[in-house]
């Protein structure tokens, strides 16, 4: 049998090792590898990967404060892992509560330092 994909994301950040230092500390990020300005971490089994800006390949820069891609991250909760991400630097916006087609959602966000937007919420789109 086949195995199936995995579905991840590589972040493009000014500092990689301060991107690895702050995603352990705010999220209880496991560092999978680390070559040296990319590495791979992952949340939860989720990896996803942190890649240092390269100057000789302006494609690929950090957000600056303008993404078009945001980051969802499901967890049990959300009120106390934005309030982590927050505490280590994060802007964040508070959980509420949305009425959607299969009950209530709880979400909130916050923005890390590097200027990617994360939202995270309660894992009821998951099932």
């Amino acid at each position: 049998m086949a195995t199936p994909p995995v579905l991840s994301v590589m972040l493009i950040v000014p500092d990689a090792d301060a991107a690895v230092a702050w995603y352990q500390a705010a999220l209880g990020a496991t560092e999978l590898w680390n070559l040296g300005g990319v590495a791979g971490l992952e949340i939860g089994g989720a990896p996803f990967f942190v890649h240092e800006v390269n100057p000789d390949n302006p494609a690929e820069s950090s957000p600056g404060g303008v993404t078009s891609v945001r980051v969802e991250l499901f967890t049990d909760d959300p009120d106390g892992v934005i309030a982590q991400a927050v505490a280590a630097g994060a802007a964040g916006s508070a959980v509420v509560s949305h009425e959607v087609p299969w009950g209530t959602h709880r979400q909130g966000g916050f923005t890390d330092p590097f200027g990617h937007k994360w939202s995270v919420g309660d894992r009821s789109p998951l099932g």
